[in-house]
């Protein structure tokens, strides 16, 4: 009898956390990096691991011991219905009105690209019950180490089906504790960084906003395990969503410890007919087991290989009149300014805002014109042609502003087309910026859209550039073309409208390169990115807030992709020197932001030798690998960010000091990603005064990694530019 009561406490809880055995496992791997999958014997998949690379086999028999009378645990694609409680991927109301979905393994099919490195695994799975299909499609980059995600959900039922929820993918993380780092802010104010620590419950990131969503909230994330986000050290997850609409990414830490993951386009109530499949979006996914950056570095490579449009192009040069003329645009000042940036040495020139709209409705400032794509004769009496000829006979290559997706109320467009614009009938349409957002779920205006585009593209075969902005989101919903009772889909079908277009435009027009501009940094994400050469990283050139929006949207983006111009100075910049301004714009896709003409004799030189300085170094900044070596969100005083060519043949090391310091403050800058065996000659570039005795020095890659560069800095607002070659 003692035996039996001495067991007692073994049995119980043997009984408490039976848990699940596995019956199988499988992996689906990069280089470096593991994502396992078991299956019971009733071939229901679990999510077992995504981190350093680790043995599938080491998974079969494995017993979980999590409670087995509450919840479902680590489940692969998490479904509401049967044991789950938490946050489900997918939610659907079947053709009879069941509300559950019980997922069960059907098959697992993987083949392998051409050239070795990305292999596709998909993983079919069926409810129980029901003729409902879900294939979870998973792409393993091998040398990216990056993963990628989506899910394809197909009804073969009777009936309809209704899903509500339908997430791109979920994840589960073990660890002791999950700190959470995200981008937020607002216009002129993109890219604040949060970090927080989870603790039990959901935390979400989140935008309803359907068009330039990341203008305050990013589709982004980076998790570090156990202890906050280091850029060198430490476990790191990190994912960004490929979607251009509304998202929502949950982190749900439940009372088991477990750090559950779903992330995917903002659930909706979506039908789907008989025989009727739905694709979400990708999620792109990686790990590091050595900090933060590696952990972009992984997600810019594989951005720079298969995420980003035309993805390892060289970059040029841009001046954009925007911030010279605004709505002034003219015939003679357009000249002007061509020549201008003909003589810095830039490569390609855009006309902004301005240019268009009809005799009724011209475009001299916001309230009118929009949605009216001729030219205004009264500024340009002969048309697009003849400024573009001008530009490319000066060596220059031509852009142009449009913003097709919107429309003035004040235009013939509006007049015509009411049905065109979103909002609801019966009630006042809300305006954001004197304007009315098209409804890209019709057809026609998808067509109206791509001709926009097509017609201002057939105005001179000389146009090489596209800047596409977004200056409003959605507030009021409503759209004539999607069924009364439907209206839901409408935000989806808008993005699916967008990608319609841009997939048409990509057909006939696969050599212009496009920037996604929405009012600023409202579309950097990596749908835009597919079709998109680039982004516009925010309208705010202040170059010290630059140093913080630039530093957070390199976590997620590579710097090739975001466009920093360097601005006039005075207004929000400061009276800051040229150089300043100009280091800070070199760590992107560096470009130009003024009226030249109106610059003093010595700023215009230093501009000039600006441009030659990027020039010689675009090659490693755009598609080196990024060490952010001190943050400006930490330090408050300085910033700094070393760029290394792949073969760590060369780099170069941007050096800021933003803020006032004390005058005994001498930092020592420590670099990174070196050869630490060989030796590096230090120029100091950018500059007709340098500042550090190392400039023309030959040093040991470990020295400038242990030791580093010392510098001195007088005052705020001050930089210098390093570049490293090795010496053979």
């Amino acid at each position: 009898m003692k035996k039996f009561f001495a067991l007692l406490p073994a049995l119980f809880a043997s009984a408490l956390f039976a848990g699940y055995k596995t019956d199988g496992a499988f992996d689906i791997s990069t280089n470096g990096v593991s994502l396992i999958v078991s299956y019971t014997e009733d071939k229901t998949p679990h999510f077992e691991h995504f981190g350093k690379r680790v043995n599938p086999a080491d998974f079969v028999g494995l017993r979980e011991l999590s409670p087995s009378d509450v919840g479902s645990p680590s489940l692969l694609y998490p479904e509401r219905g049967g044991k789950n409680f938490l946050c489900p991927a997918l939610a659907v109301k079947h053709s009879d009105g069941d509300l559950n979905t019980e997922l069960r393994l059907v098959s697992t099919k993987k083949s392998l690209s051409k050239d070795g490195n990305v292999e596709t695994t998909v993983v079919e799975l069926k409810d129980t019950k029901h003729q409902f299909f879900v294939n979870l499609i998973f792409d393993a980059y091998k040398k990216e180490n990056v993963i990628t995600e989506r899910a394809e959900i197909i009804n073969r039922e009777d009936g309809e089906v209704v899903l509500q929820n339908f997430a791109s993918s979920a994840a589960t993380l073990r660890a002791g504790k999950y700190f959470l780092t995200h981008i937020n802010g607002q216009w002129a104010h993109e890219g604040e960084v949060s970090e927080d620590e989870l603790t039990r419950g959901t935390k979400s990131i989140q935008s309803r906003k359907l068009v330039r969503t990341t203008l305050s909230e990013n589709p982004a994330f980076m998790l570090s395990l156990d202890t906050p986000r280091n850029e060198k050290i430490g476990e790191v997850v990190a994912g960004a969503l490929a979607w251009s609409g509304n998202y929502e990414l949950n982190f749900e830490c439940d009372e088991f410890g477990r750090l559950n993951i779903i992330s995917g386009i903002m659930p909706v109530n979506y039908a789907l007919a008989n025989g009727e499949k739905f694709e979400t979006p990708k999620m792109v996914l990686t790990h590091s087991a050595s900090g933060s950056g590696q952990a972009s570095r992984n997600l810019h490579d594989w951005a720079r290989n298969y995420g980003l449009y035309n993805g390892s192009a060289r970059r040029p040069i841009i001046l954009n009149c925007w911030e010279g003329v605004h709505f002034d645009v003219n015939e003679p000042v357009v000249r002007e300014i061509i020549d201008d940036a003909a003589d810095l040495g830039a490569e390609l020139f855009v006309v902004d805002d301005g240019w268009f709209g009809s005799e009724k409705y011209p475009r001299n400032n916001e309230h009118a014109g929009l949605g009216d794509w001729t030219v205004n004769r009264a500024k340009l009496p002969d048309g697009i042609d003849p400024i573009a000829s001008y530009a490319v006979s000066k060596g220059l290559k031509f852009g142009i502003w449009i913003e097709p997706e919107m429309v003035n109320p004040k235009s013939e467009l509006a007049e015509k087309h009411p049905d065109w614009i979103v909002g609801a009938k019966g009630r006042e349409k809300p305006q954001i910026r004197n304007q009315w957002l098209l409804d890209l779920s019709n057809p026609e205006v998808q067509d109206f859209v791509f001709g926009v585009f097509d017609s201002v593209m057939q105005s001179s075969k000389h146009i090489s550039y596209i800047k596409w902005d977004a200056n409003r989101h959605l507030e009021q919903i409503g759209s004539s073309h999607t069924p009364a009772g439907a209206q839901e889909r409408f935000y989806i079908d808008y993005v699916r409208g967008l990608e319609s277009v841009f997939n048409r435009i990509r057909a006939k027009y696969p050599d212009v390169i496009i920037q996604a501009c929405g009012s600023g940094g409202g579309r950097i994400d990596y749908l835009s990115f597919k079709y998109c050469d680039e982004a516009w990283g925010s309208d705010n050139t202040s170059p010290a807030a630059r140093l913080f929006i630039q530093y957070a949207e390199s976590l997620f983006y590579p710097v090739k992709a975001i466009g920093a111009h360097v601005p006039k100075s005075g207004s929000r910049n400061l009276e800051t020197t040229m150089k300043f301004r100009s280091d800070v714009s070199m760590m992107a896709r560096f470009g130009i932001e003024m009226r030249p003409a109106n610059l003093p004799p010595q700023e215009r030189a230093d501009l000039k030798r600006a441009v030659g300085v990027y020039k010689k170094i675009r090659d490693v900044v755009c598609d080196g690998d990024l060490y952010r070596l001190i943050s400006p969100f930490e330090s408050r005083t300085h910033a700094a960010n070393l760029f290394v060519s792949k073969d760590k043949s060369r780099a170069v090391l941007f050096l800021f000091q933003y803020a006032f310091d004390s005058v005994y403050h001498r930092p020592f800058f420590r670099l990174d990603g070196l050869d630490p065996d060989a030796k590096y000659k230090i120029s100091e570039i950018n500059t007709s005064k340098p500042i550090s005795p190392m400039r023309g020095k030959t040093v040991s890659g470990s020295f400038l990694m242990e030791r580093g560069i010392n510098l001195l800095f007088n005052g705020w607002n001050q930089s210098a530019v390093f570049e490293l070659e090795r010496v053979k």
